[in-house]
């Protein structure tokens, strides 16, 4: 049954600019629907179980009709990695003018002082610029208390999945408040990871929830748990291909309010795309449109012969788990 739902299917092999989650390449899979090319992109350390969801995402947008559109276009962050102050200037200088920046923090191997450099490194640069950081869950609740000490809440615009656990951010919230900080918090990893991605907002968690279409399983689902949550959104990617971020700019232009902007511009990450028009920012903003992927990209850029396999293995599993 899914496999009628997918032809022409192509593993790739993007560099990056820099180091980004740990990788210097994004490895994916691309494949033609009835409707419309897809991305199947799940992280390679991600489980079965887990990455079917990204399969079902890709499933549902290459062979389903979309929901009506409230915008036709996003405004978007720029993203920096975790780098030293002296990469930020030209990394940042890629995105071209932008009104906020997502800044990551917290990386393996690096402390609260390395972060506070790079943040404080931005600010002076673009010192107009909205800046939120992402944690990626790896700060304790006393580390993300110093650094919003040190910075104030009139410095960041949000924390973004700051802390681990739902407890945490409960906790952390509190500990804001106790010390007078209005500083906004984002879950991400608590709702895109969790058995229930609403128990965020009924445990009063988070002040914003962000949404990643493949790990959400699609737009109709991250649609419903935008509408159940009632928290603010902001829609963010997954280190995609630009195949793979149309779905998330059409998610965006999808939702109801959007009060932030998105994170959707991280093709300026990769090296190179699969598309001849890839999806960018002008002027911190991005259309919504579909795209087809371009046969010299996708041979240029095609994974080696080993992680192909192993990627149409992975694929095959995943779409036994969702057929079961």
């Amino acid at each position: 049954m899914a496999q009628e739902q997918f032809t022409d299917v192509a593993v790739i092999a993007l560099p990056l600019k820099t180091k980004f989650r740990g990788l210097r390449t994004r490895e994916l899979v691309i494949f033609r629907g009835r409707e419309r090319w897809a991305e199947f992109s799940p992280f390679v350390e991600y489980p079965d179980t887990e990455a079917k969801t990204w399969l079902q995402a890709a499933l549902s947008w290459a062979n389903e009709p979309l929901p009506k559109l409230e915008r036709s276009a996003i405004r978007v962050n720029a993203t920096l990695p975790a780098v030293g102050p002296e990469q930020v200037p030209q990394l940042l200088a890629n995105f071209g003018r932008f009104g906020s920046v997502k800044i990551k923090v917290a990386e393996a191997g690096q402390d609260l002082a390395q972060d506070l450099v790079r943040i404080r490194c931005v600010r002076e640069i673009y010192p107009e610029v909205k800046i939120r950081i992402d944690a990626n869950g790896g700060y304790s609740v006393a580390d993300a208390m110093r650094l919003a000490h040190a910075l104030g809440d009139s410095e960041l615009e949000y924390m973004e999945q700051p802390v681990a656990t739902i407890g945490e951010l409960v906790g952390l919230r509190g500990e804001l408040s106790k010390a007078g900080l209005a500083i906004k918090i984002a879950a991400d990893e608590s709702i895109r990871k969790a058995e229930d991605p609403l128990l965020v907002a009924r445990e009063g968690a988070a002040d914003i929830a962000v949404l990643k279409v493949q790990p959400l399983g699609g737009i109709k689902r991250a649609l419903e748990i935008a509408a159940s949550s009632g928290l603010e959104i902001v829609v963010s990617s997954a280190l995609e291909s630009s195949i793979g971020l149309s779905q998330g700019l059409h998610l965006a232009g999808a939702l109801p309010q959007l009060n932030y902007d998105c994170g959707l511009a991280t093709a300026k990450l990769l090296v190179a795309d699969v598309t001849d028009v890839p999806l960018m920012a002008h002027d911190g903003v991005m259309a919504i449109r579909e795209l087809e992927p371009s046969a010299e990209l996708v041979e240029k850029y095609r994974a080696s012969g080993e992680r192909e396999a192993w990627w149409k293995a992975r694929l095959q599993r995943c779409l036994e788990l969702l057929e079961s």
